[in-house]
């Protein structure tokens, strides 16, 4: 399994909208290296979903329920989209300052690569969010 997290701005697209709709398709990505990690992302793989631009948090973990496919929002063949479905709400949201001040997790790729709306997350990564949000699985 592996393991990955994906962006949202609340106000566009809440954690609290996904977890009442069910179920989602990730489209509009339009960044290749986002557009790859959608690509590697396998059936029943987990990922964080983090409030971007406002709450600046960590705030859900998903799962993916649907593999990669053709994004429905253009006809380009280049880009892809994926299914996700709501599996918890942290305990504690765990911010990015949190996340960049903690010695296990100041290397992880949305400290490195900010601007990358999907991005994968290591095990070690994974556990230690789990950890410090209080959540178990």
């Amino acid at each position: 399994m592996n393991y990955w997290l994906v962006k949202s701005e609340p106000e566009v697209y809440s954690w609290t909208k996904f977890a009442e709709d069910k179920k989602a398709v990730w489209d509009g990505v339009r960044n290749y290296a986002a557009r790859n990690n959608i690509r590697e992302m396998k059936k029943g793989d987990l990922l964080f979903f983090y409030h971007s631009n406002e709450g600046l948090a960590i705030v859900g973990i998903a799962k993916v329920v649907r593999e990669a496919f053709q994004d429905p929002t253009t006809i380009d063949i280049a880009w892809s989209a994926m299914e996700i479905a709501p599996v918890k709400a942290l305990k504690k949201p765990i911010t990015l300052s949190q996340i960049k001040e903690d010695k296990k997790l100041h290397s992880m790729q949305i400290v490195r690569l900010s601007r990358l709306s999907v991005s994968a997350v290591t095990p070690e990564e994974f556990e230690r969010i789990l950890d410090l949000s209080g959540t178990k699985l």
